[in-house]
């Protein structure tokens, strides 16, 4: 029935326009309107023929509502970047999210890691591996005050602070954008810490200084709000063709800096080659996609490419979401196709060969002293033992940043830290102050090269404590094996591969045999140009089992090496046959073969 309209004040036109309308109302139910018109007016008119955003979309990034996987319906429903008054509400009741706002916590780097710890971990942003003594005591006080008394140093260059309650999580935020870092976008569906070569800009060996292109990019992400909730997380890396790997070939997309020669078809000079689709954990490296760069394309170019993924990587599966299933899917020459769409200029497409080769990467240039670029200054590489550095070591490198180099610290993918600008009358005090907080300049073949994931003590998809057994192995093996060649033991928890285990000369896969701690082992990994991936030596094997089966193989690398021959090249000229000989006792049950 229509509603019987019989104010005065309205005029009969007025009053057959508000009966048609409930009319309407009534048959069809109510659909809220609100437009905009081309002035700019708001209209609540269905006929004005503008968009009606007032209305559910039924698609997100081209993706139907009803087949958006799990995650991706909680993105739709609420922008994990608007939740502040979440934060504050979980801060004030002293709880733990849901698991919508679990996820949606991430995108601010909140991780809740229970059941491992019943408590957050914070993933900062470190971009280009660089911070000041002041931020790192500044981090320092935070863990003391309101975490677990240390900060542990990623596989990304990056650091965590761990073991906060749900009510100090607005504390931690504030207290980390008070130092100028921020958390926003590590974790969860976004393009996470930008990683660059540790010694950029003071690299004797180094193409160009790569670290001012780090710090663009990052602060592009941070002021693009479409950066964010991509299909899945992505990782970009910037190598400036000197002397300590960044590992860009396990990125998503990774840019590598390059020398073309004269009498090429371009201008002689420095560019950059664009590596796409590395993957962690699916064992895949990431590849030359057949494009050469200025320096000055490469932020722009990344940024394009990040919205040809955004806007067509797969929404309904998370398994397989990544960078590398669009490219399967399409192929790299419709992908740099849908690239160069977005850009106001061409892509240069230039054959890798046509490139001077990388220069030799020296797997040791991070730990110990080394002179830079500038006359009479070097850097002091600093072992941090898989990454856990506790607040006194924090605030002791920071004190001797600032009274030895020029207050800068720089970090590593390969969980240690660097001291730069030290000048070369100074290094004996540096050393003789990083010697007394407990730290090393140098440490065994297998230690310094060994990295671990969180493991189980902070990760509920860890197996194993992958950090205290990777420190155990390596001491183990550098006590009775005083090599110098350097060798890289990978230690990760589960197949997320966090660690990168499969790019180790040695890599270990943690795993639960007979209800204990163990790995699966593998070897003869590498990446850059020793990139290969390892293969599989022990299908599984308990920890406690594994240091002797490690001895017995060692001794065999040792005894029967060629001259000179490092640990890389003996695994990879044996058959895992072979290998397994060397691993083996007469009466040893410890191999679980597959």
């Amino acid at each position: 029935m229509a509603t019987e309209i019989s104010n005065p004040a309205f005029t009969t036109e007025q009053k057959e326009y508000l009966q048609g309308f409930f009319a309407g109302v009534a048959q069809r139910g109510f659909k809220p309107f609100v437009g905009e018109t081309a002035n700019g007016l708001i209209t609540a008119d269905p006929a004005s023929g503008v968009a009606n955003q007032a209305a559910t979309p039924e698609a997100y990034f081209g993706t139907p509502v009803e087949d958006l996987c799990r995650e991706e319906r909680w993105k739709f429903e609420e922008n994990a970047l608007d939740i502040w008054d979440k934060l504050v509400a979980h801060a004030n009741e002293d709880k733990a999210p849901a698991p919508d706002d679990l996820f949606r916590f991430k995108f601010h780097g909140l991780f809740y890691v229970a059941p491992a710890q019943d408590s957050f971990m914070l993933r900062l942003r470190v971009p280009g591996a660089v911070l000041n003594s002041y931020q790192m005591r500044g981090l320092a006080r935070i863990a003391q005050e309101m975490g677990s008394g240390r900060t542990d140093i990623t596989t990304r260059s990056n650091l965590q602070i761990r073991e906060f309650q749900p009510k100090d999580i607005v504390r931690v935020l504030n207290s980390v954008r008070n130092l100028g870092m921020t958390s926003r976008g590590s974790g969860a569906d976004n393009i996470r810490n930008i990683t660059a070569s540790p010694i950029t800009g003071i690299d004797p060996h180094e193409l160009i200084d790569v670290a001012p292109l780090a710090d663009a990019m990052s602060n592009y992400i941070l002021n693009s709000r479409d950066m964010y909730g991509l299909p899945r997380k992505f990782n970009i890396a910037f190598d400036n063709g000197g002397s300590i790997s960044v590992v860009a070939d396990t990125n998503d997309i990774g840019f590598i800096a390059v020398r073309v020669p004269e009498g090429a078809d371009v201008p002689t000079g420095v560019y950059f080659r664009v590596l796409l689709c590395g993957i962690t954990g699916h064992q895949q490296f990431a590849t030359d996609c057949g494009i050469l760069l200025r320096p000055d394309q490469t932020v722009a170019v990344a940024a394009a490419m990040v919205r040809v993924f955004t806007h067509n990587g797969d929404r309904t599966d998370r398994k397989k979401a990544r960078l590398k299933y669009l490219v399967d899917k399409w192929g790299v020459a419709k992908f740099l196709s849908e690239t160069e769409k977005l850009l106001a200029f061409p892509l240069i497409h230039f054959p890798a060969d046509a490139c001077e080769p990388r220069r030799e990467i020296n797997r040791t240039a991070h730990i110990g002293v080394h002179p830079q670029t500038a006359p009479g200054m070097n850097y002091i590489g600093v072992h941090v033992p898989v990454g856990r550095l506790p607040v006194a070591q924090m605030t002791a490198v920071a004190d001797i940043a600032d009274l030895y180099g020029n207050g800068e610290l720089r970090l590593t993918v390969w969980q240690n830290l660097i001291i730069p600008n030290v000048r070369s009358e100074q290094i004996d005090a540096a050393v003789e102050a990083i010697l007394a907080a407990g730290l090393k300049i140098s440490v065994g073949a297998v230690l310094g090269g060994t990295v671990a994931c969180t493991g189980n003590k902070g990760c509920k998809f860890a197996a194993t404590d992958t950090k205290s057994h990777a420190v155990a192995l390596a001491t183990f093996l550098d006590e009775r094996f005083p090599i110098q060649q350097p060798v890289n033991l990978h230690v990760t928890g589960c197949p997320h591969s966090c660690a990168q285990h499969y790019i180790g000369d040695i890599g270990l896969l943690g795993a639960k045999i007979d209800g204990e701690e163990g790995y699966q082992v593998s070897i003869g990994g590498g990446s850059d140009s020793d990139q290969g991936l390892a293969r599989e030596l022990i299908p599984a094997i308990k920890f406690e089992d594994l240091p002797p089966v490690m001895e017995r193989l060692f001794a065999a690398y040792t005894t029967q090496r060629e001259p000179d021959e490092n640990f890389l090249s003996f695994s990879r000229r044996h058959s895992i046959d072979e290998l397994k000989t060397f691993c083996s006792t007469e009466n040893s049950a410890s191999l679980v073969e597959a």
